[in-house]
This record gives structure tokens, C-alpha cells and sequence, in this order.
């Protein structure tokens, strides 16, 4: 055990990092091992956090571990667009083959998520000569400028980093639990037009399958159908952000899957690759094609290291059958959280495992004083959890999907403690 402190090591964090870095949980990490974490002091953790949805084959997987170790033997970096490596190719072919999108398709990767969404915006504009987009009240696509503007969310996010780009507007998003219907998500939409913006200006419309930030909130097929028309009809590139939602969080592989609706373009991200970094734009061949040859790219854009732990972790996906996991793992969670019977819990909705509960007041108002204090609860009692939402008052489940059974009940058995 290392004669390191948690207390120790707050201080010097305090000391060299920006407030603007803000953490979740005051410890920090020694060791981890599928849904575990052990701290620098030697206390375990359950981990419902993964990363942020970034370890749905767990922490330290050893397959995804080998392969890296194999990698970094024979080299590290080449940067992808000054020499080739094979398994950048054979990423991308994986990505279009499993991609919900019929037709030609290609592939590009990159390093994060906020990347992926940009590089999106940036293949749209170069395909449709246009300058507009829309996205979604609640979204979250990332923190860089052009991923704050498209993001539906003001604090933390864009509070102080103003002005945000131009041609960028916000349609509300269809949430019956918060009062909105699809109805009314598409008169927004109409209003957009109507007030801010010709279609025909429009490149871009972008939409999360399913929330994350802002509270996993889900798109139903209807409504996803209904935005494919409008694109179709305006020559408009949809596009779907899965970097949260993607590979096998919902239970399928892309919860694109579940809505029987294709778009232009997506992205992918998180747990892709198992906790190293790298994500991915996968869409229909001719608009991909539409930048110049260098407008795409990045110095560590599809590094060798995270390209050979994707690959691996889709072995690990169909090998642990992690598809049918996740459906069976969110059955469980929503079927304990309904039992409790719990006045505090509001609304459970989910996907497959990605599964978030509202905390509620007498009156049914949200609640996040009370998510806070289950989130503080909790930790108290060794397990990490997560809140999101418009409100603060959601609380998600990310726990990895390869969890053993004892230990998510061990976790679950915490949650019914804290409430």
C-alpha cells in the first residue's frame, strides 16, 4: 500500500490545479479491477461511476490490458496521417460494419469525444456548404467552444466563456418527465425556422439517442423518425451523438439500433476503447468524403495504444455476451429501485443498463439537495456514484457491465442504505 494520503495529495491538488477542475469524490486511485477501485489508502470502493460510461468492460480488463502491453512494445505513436498502422484500418472497418447505416460508409477517429462532435459539425459544413445546426435543450456534446455552444446546458458549462460560435440553435428536447412533449419539441423546432434560421441554411441537426449529462432522457423511435424527415426534407445531415450511449451501455451496441431510424453521420466514444483514449466519426461515404484531404486528422488522433484496445474490446463484447449483460443488468436495477417504494425516487427510465432515477420532494419537485446527499451517503459507505440532469437530481448508473452479480448487490444493497 502506498504511504501516500488522500489528504496529502488533496493538498498539492489544490495547490497546482485550476478550481475550474472540479472532482466528484476526495481520494484518489491506487488500483482498480473490474467494478472495484482501491484508494491510495487502501479503502475500496464500488464503482457505479465506470469512468463516466467509459469502462462498460470494467477496469483493467485483461485482454484489453494484453493487447496494450503487445502494442506498446513495438511502438507507441506515428501520428496516422504521417505513417500508417494497420490497426487504425481495421478499427474502421469494424466501426462500419457494426454502424447502424446502410450504404457505403467510412471511418475516422480521433482522440475524444468533444473531437468526434466537432469534427461532425465540420464534415456536415464541408458537405453541405451551409453554416447552421441544430441540437437539443439538455444535450451534452463536450467542452471545447464549438462543443459548449451545442450543448444545452449553461452551468457549469458555458457560464463565463461566452460569446458562444454563431449558427448554432437549441430545439427543446421531448421529455415527458419534464413536461415536454414530442409535440411541442418539434414546435420549437418549427420556431426555429420561423425566427432564426432558413432549412436551407441548416447543415447539421445533432441529438444524443439517449442524454447523459442532461439526464438520460431518451429519444423514442417516433421522434427520431420525425427528425429523419425533416432532414430528408430540408437536405439537412443528421447526426447522432453516441459517444455516452455507444457500445453496449443501452444493450445493444448503438442505441441508434433501437429507433429504426439511420443517421448521416455518428460518433463514438467513452467505452470505446476501455479507458484509453480515442473516438470515432462513422457515416455515409460521400459525405465523409467531403473535407480536402488534411482538413481531418489530429497528432494523436486513433492512437496505436486505444486502436488495439478497441479491438479487443469488441471481442469482449460478443465473447462475455455483454449485450444481453446490460439488458439483464438494467431489468435489475430499475426492478430494486422500484421495489424500495422509496417517496424520494421519482422517475426510472432506462435503456439497458444506462439507467438514471430522479430524487424527488413531497411534492414531487426535483430534488437535489437529496441527490447530493445519496451521492455523499453513499461514498460514505464505499460506493461511487454519479448525478446529472437538468436539475441535479438524476442519478446515474454506470456500473461496468461485466460487474459480478454480488458485487452490484452489494452495491445496490448501499443505495437502499443511503436512501
Amino acid at each position: 500500500m502506498s504511504t501516500l494520503t488522500n489528504k496529502s495529495l488533496l493538498e498539492r491538488r489544490q495547490a497546482v490545479l485550476p478550481k475550474g477542475l472540479g472532482v466528484a469524490f476526495p481520494i484518489f486511485a491506487e488500483r482498480a479491477e473490474n467494478a472495484e477501485l482501491w484508494d491510495v489508502e487502501g479503502n475500496r470502493y464500488i464503482d457505479f461511476v465506470g469512468g463516466i460510461s467509459v469502462l462498460n468492460t470494467g477496469h483493467t480488463h485483461p485482454k484489453i490490458t494484453q493487447r496494450v502491453h503487445e502494442q506498446l512494445d513495438k511502438f507507441s505513436h506515428t501520428a496516422a496521417q504521417i505513417v500508417n498502422y494497420d490497426s487504425y484500418v481495421t478499427l474502421a472497418e469494424k466501426l462500419c460494419e457494426k454502424a447502424p447505416i446502410s450504404g457505403a460508409k467510412k471511418a475516422v477517429l480521433f482522440t475524444t469525444g468533444a473531437e468526434a462532435v466537432e469534427n461532425t459539425i465540420k464534415i456536415a459544413r464541408a458537405s453541405t456548404k451551409r453554416h447552421g445546426v441544430i441540437s437539443f435543450v439538455g444535450g451534452w456534446h463536450g467542452r471545447t467552444m464549438m462543443c459548449m455552444g451545442l450543448t444545452g446546458k449553461v452551468i457549469p458549462y458555458k457560464n463565463n466563456f461566452g460569446p458562444m460560435p454563431a449558427s448554432i440553435h437549441h430545439a427543446a428536447f421531448p421529455a415527458p418527465e419534464l413536461g415536454v412533449s414530442e409535440e411541442e419539441a418539434l414546435r420549437s423546432l418549427d420556431m426555429i425556422f420561423q425566427a432564426d434560421i432558413h432549412p436551407s441554411d441548416v447543415a447539421a441537426m445533432i441529438i444524443e439517442p439517449v442524454q447523459g449529462e442532461g439526464g438520460f432522457h431518451q429519444v423514442t423511435p417516433s421522434f427520431a423518425k420525425a427528425l429523419r424527415q425533416i432532414c430528408d426534407e430540408h437536405g439537412i445531415v443528421l447526426i447522432f451523438d453516441e459517444v455516452q450511449s455507444g457500445f453496449g451501455r443501452t444493450g445493444t451496441l448503438f442505441a441508434t439500433e433501437q429507433l429504426g431510424v439511420e443517421p448521416d453521420l455518428m460518433t463514438s466514444a467513452k467505452s470505446l476503447a476501455g479507458g484509453f483514449p480515442i473516438s470515432a466519426v462513422i457515416g455515409r461515404a460521400e459525405i465523409m468524403d467531403a473535407p480536402q484531404p488534411g482538413g481531418l486528422g489530429g497528432t494523436y488522433a486513433g492512437n496505436p495504444l486505444a486502436c488495439v484496445a478497441a479491438l479487443a474490446v469488441m471481442e469482449v463484447i460478443e465473447e462475455e455476451n455483454l449485450l444481453e449483460r446490460s439488458q439483464i443488468l438494467g431489468d435489475k436495477i430499475a426492478g430494486f429501485l422500484a421495489d424500495l417504494n422509496s417517496p424520494k425516487i421519482g422517475n426510472i427510465r432506462h435503456k439497458g443498463a444506462m439507467l438514471a432515477f430522479d430524487l424527488v420532494d413531497s411534492e414531487g419537485k426535483p430534488d437535489p439537495a437529496t441527490a447530493a446527499d445519496l451521492k455523499n451517503a453513499a461514498f460514505a459507505q464505499g460506493l461511487l456514484l454519479a448525478s446529472c440532469g437538468r436539475y441535479g437530481n438524476s442519478m446515474r448508473i454506470m456500473v461496468p457491465l461485466t460487474v459480478s452479480d454480488a458485487v452490484l448487490e452489494e452495491g445496490l444493497a448501499i443505495i437502499k442504505a443511503a436512501l
